[in-house]
């Protein structure tokens, strides 16, 4: 086996991964080459090693104070084997070579203890994507450690000039610098460096005895340059404004009704209820409700979803997943049809696929599993005031909290942070306390209206899935789903 380096991974990336991953450990190609071809003489289906560095920070300020603050750095390897529908995989944070012997030593019984079952899937394409989604930048770098509590205190002060009931306000801020190098069995040899920050301000408004609390924030895979002082105050302005709302809304009714859903953010209904029923994993295994039903009809005529790890500077970006796979937009559901899965190279394989750039984890102590980037759905032609001025007697969502889903029925539960009720198309007052509760594949086939005004979120998601964390992006245009129940306490 010859180990090769992938002509177009970043020339920046692979200097700076081979110089910080392996030259300072002192590894070199030929070892990495015998601690791979241990492996594959077991009998097993594939193997890779991963290699990280990640510095990370946060800072975080109440009251004009800043309350906590952290710095880490953190590297290691994990080692992997795969043979059939079984995975080894070995990790420690000591680069070394005793360390990559010791880690092969245990994965490679994955071959020993049972017969290989490899089904061969469609390759890849060998041309593997330049890194240009996002710069190596290191945001940790990019500001003094006083500019940075100075963001942060011109984001409170920004807060409580908007609004005298505005009583408290936190606000933080947290930035990664993330080296990997992924080492393949087929000899390639992928780095990529990824960036990703974010800001975020809470803000707590009282008014009579009454307190309710407001959030917005964004980031990206950029630096602390992103946040110009025209952003902190669209951030202050959020916040103080969801929760001002809040102060003068009445408890939600309850009931079947129809549902209006804002631009943006309120897609992490659609990553959540749909999304996590569209990974490779859950399909191969039959636990999905989408299950064995490509080319059928899931959601209404003109609902299309992506996932899609390519845009720039996005938070859920990848320049190639954590298989050394190049990220991709994946069509999911077209026209209401599905159409296919996201998909890791384990998955891909087994189910005679293609890898659609979707392996994703944590970090090197964890194994990949097939992981959305950015889901949204496409934007449709309807105006969104045209959408609103629809609905009867409903709800127009514009901000979510957090929720649930079951993977296995669809079954979801959501709250609503900012929502209002309507009546003959007017917005009449705010509520609070409302939850949609559904099923996912049931929803889609609801969807009656597709806005025109595709928005995707600020950049501040994050999902987790088998105790496993990782940065995504949603969105979606504005959208009328009918039917949908509510639950509320109060009555309309």
């Amino acid at each position: 086996m010859t180990l090769k380096t992938s002509l177009d991974t970043s020339p920046a990336a692979i200097d700076v991964a081979q110089n910080m991953l392996l030259e300072s450990h002192e590894l070199s190609t030929a070892q990495l080459e015998s601690v791979l071809g241990n492996i594959m003489q077991s009998q097993v289906d594939d193997a890779d090693i991963y290699f990280q560095s990640t510095r990370s920070e946060g800072w975080s300020l109440e009251e004009g104070i800043v309350k906590a603050g952290s710095f880490s750095i953190d590297q290691g390897v994990g080692v992997r084997a795969i043979s059939g529908e079984k995975t080894a995989f070995a990790y420690s944070d000591d680069v070394s070579l005793p360390s990559l012997k010791s880690a092969s030593a245990a994965v490679r019984e994955i071959g020993a203890n049972g017969a290989t079952q490899s089904v061969q899937a469609a390759q890849p394409s060998a041309v593997l994507a330049s890194a240009d989604r996002y710069l190596p930048l290191d945001p940790i770098a990019s500001l003094e450690a006083p500019a940075k509590v100075a963001m942060l205190e011109k984001l409170e002060q920004l807060a409580r000039a908007i609004d005298p009931r505005v009583k408290q306000v936190m606000a933080s801020l947290s930035g990664e610098y993330d080296v990997v190098m992924v080492q393949r069995a087929d000899g390639q040899r992928i780095a990529d460096i990824r960036p990703l920050v974010r800001v975020g301000i809470t803000v707590i408004v009282e008014q009579d005895g009454r307190r309710e609390q407001g959030y917005a924030g964004g980031g990206g895979r950029t630096d602390y340059a992103y946040f110009t002082d025209a952003i902190l105050a669209q951030y202050a302005r959020e916040a103080v404004h969801q929760a001002v709302v809040n102060l003068d809304a009445r408890p939600a009714p309850a009931g079947q009704m129809s549902v209006v859903l804002g631009p943006g953010w309120p897609g992490i209904l659609l990553h959540e209820a749909i999304g996590h029923g569209l990974e490779g994993d859950f399909n191969r295994k039959g636990s999905s409700a989408f299950a064995n039903r490509i080319g059928e009809r899931v959601a209404a005529p003109g609902v299309t979803v992506v996932d899609d790890g390519t845009l720039s500077g996005r938070r859920g970006s990848l320049n190639v997943d954590d298989e050394g796979t190049p990220a991709q937009q994946t069509v999911l559901i077209e026209d209401g049809i599905l159409k296919g899965y996201i998909q890791d190279t384990h998955n891909a394989r087994l189910m005679g696929v293609t890898p659609t750039g979707n392996g994703r984890r944590e970090s090197y102590a964890h194994l990949p599993l097939p992981r959305m980037t950015n889901t949204y759905m496409m934007a449709g032609q309807s105006d969104p005031a045209e959408i609103l001025a629809s609905i009867d007697r409903g709800i127009y969502a514009v901000n979510f909290g957090g929720g649930q889903v079951d993977i296995t029925n669809g079954k979801f539960v959501f709250s609503m942070s900012e929502a209002y009720w309507v009546e003959k198309g007017k917005i009449q007052y705010p509520i609070k306390g409302a939850t949609l509760i559904g099923n996912g594949p049931d929803a889609l086939t609801r969807v009656s209206m597709i806005g025109n005004d595709l928005a995707l979120d600020s950049g501040v998601g994050t999902c987790g899935k088998e105790g496993q964390s990782v940065p995504v992006g949603v969105g979606q245009p504005t959208l009328r789903i009918d039917g949908l129940t509510v639950g509320g306490t109060g009555s309309a």
